[in-house]
């Protein structure tokens, strides 16, 4: 690969000017197209690894939050990210222009959905044409970004050949699907291998080398497609078992069996089981989104898919039986719904993690809004929630604020919180299924 930056700089400063940034970045050079939940930790990964990273981001809030190092990390990463910045291994630009001089770039944007659950892929074409436009010889293009199948095809490989550029020969195009755990120190990306489909047999050996640098094993696929369809299978496959266990904890309860009891006896089986807990609903940037790439796709086709169908449509209903339940509580207690006052324990999609992308609780909160009620949040990890015109913010836990509410919904458990603090007369509706309070009713 080849390189026309030259050496030492600091690109901290998304206002440098693009001139300075050129003429003092090392080769050779891997930039990230986007600083978010994969980027980020996929660029410290590379600098800790001893690769001079250029990461790119057009929001100027992020780069700043970086800069300052108040971005949401694991322990590990947030080390690693004080180290690249301050040996100059990572640097900051929101100059799209400093990709021409990349000797690879790593695409890690975000694929959301929108309101009618269609892929939104704004971000990801935008991404797309960026490096297209700017895409020289010698590069390697890695996309990351979970997609429907065909999409690496559709956005890279297509517009690099309409600029003449063969990929394979030219440039050189793959697809590699992230597997970055948001808050999981346990298993770090060096552990996890990961699966790379090139274009063509050189396009494949190429991304495997530059995969390597982040990840010890690398699994190859044929095509980029196969990588593709492999990263909707591994979000599915979760979809599917955590709706199953979301129904089979409804179905222990109506039974009056301990969903918990039972799950951990039938996880004791050392082979063909594995364990996925009931909960308020799923959250983040994968399982509420990532299967909806492929129903998608296969909207109007040939090919059906009910189990995903009826799996997307179950996860989605979960926070609604939460308000029900809620509601129940209510009525059960004799208390009004319209002005109950009610306070959602834990607000993040997950524990340990400060995201509240898709979470449950943005739905269950105004649901229960929507009814009349008055909400209340706590969360030692979230300070405010904005949600349209409305503006909530954390409240400080304590016996006091347990006993002043009428209902209590335990939606998350922070790791390290003492919860003990809802040991109290007002009933916990606990989503967790793992507090065991005498005052907790089940979901």
């Amino acid at each position: 690969m080849t390189s026309t930056i030259s050496d030492e700089v600091d690109l901290a400063y998304a206002d440098t000017s693009l001139p300075d940034l050129l003429g003092r970045v090392g080769s050779p050079t891997v930039a990230i197209v986007g600083l978010g939940y994969v980027g980020l930790p996929t660029a410290v990964g590379l600098a800790h690894h001893g690769t001079r990273v250029v990461g790119f981001d057009v929001s100027a809030e992020r780069l700043a939050a970086i800069r300052e190092q108040t971005v949401d990390l694991t322990p590990a990463d947030s080390e690693r990210l004080t180290t690249s910045l301050n040996s100059e291994l990572l640097m900051l630009t929101d100059h799209a222009d400093v990709l021409r001089h990349a000797d690879a770039i790593i695409i890690c944007v975000p694929t959301p959905v929108d309101d009618h659950m269609s892929p939104d892929l704004c971000a990801l074409r935008a991404a797309c044409s960026s490096v297209v436009s700017r895409a020289a010889p010698g590069q390697v293009i890695v996309l990351t970004s979970t997609t429907y199948v065909g999409c690496t095809n559709d956005l890279l490989v297509k517009p690099l050949e309409a600029r003449n550029l063969v990929v394979g020969r030219d440039v050189f195009v793959a697809f590699s699907p992230e597997r970055i755990n948001p808050g999981a120190d346990a298993l770090p990306q060096e552990s996890v291998p990961r699966v790379v489909g090139g274009h063509t047999e050189a396009c494949a050996e190429r991304a495997r080398r530059l995969i390597t640098s982040i990840s010890q094993n690398v699994h190859l696929v044929s095509s980029p497609e196969a990588a593709e369809m492999c990263k909707l299978q591994e979000n599915i496959f979760r979809a599917v078992n955590i709706a199953l266990a979301n129904e089979l904890a409804d179905v222990a309860g109506r039974l009056g069996l301990d969903p918990i009891e039972v799950l951990e006896a039938a996880a004791t089986k050392p082979y063909g089981f594995m364990s996925f807990r009931p909960g308020p609903g799923v959250g983040g940037h994968c399982i509420p989104c990532d299967p909806h790439y492929l129903l998608w796709q296969l909207r109007g086709g040939a090919v059906q898919a009910p189990l995903i169908e009826q799996t997307m449509t179950s996860i989605a209903k979960r926070p609604y039986q939460v308000v029900d339940r809620v509601v129940g509580g209510l009525a059960d207690a004799g208390v009004p719904r319209v002005g109950a006052r009610i306070l959602v324990a834990g607000v993040t999609y997950k524990p340990g993690v400060k995201d509240v992308r898709e979470s449950p609780a943005l739905v269950i909160i105004e649901r229960m809004l929507e009814l009349g009620m008055r909400v209340e949040f706590t969360d030692s990890l979230v300070s405010t929630l904005r949600d349209g015109g409305r503006h909530l913010t954390s409240q400080i836990a304590t016996r006091a604020l347990a006993e002043s509410v009428d209902f209590i919904v335990l939606h998350t458990r922070q790791p390290n919180d003492d919860l003990d603090w809802l040991r109290c007369s007002t009933p916990v509706l606990d989503t967790s299924y793992g507090l065991g309070f005498d005052n907790c009713v089940r979901l």
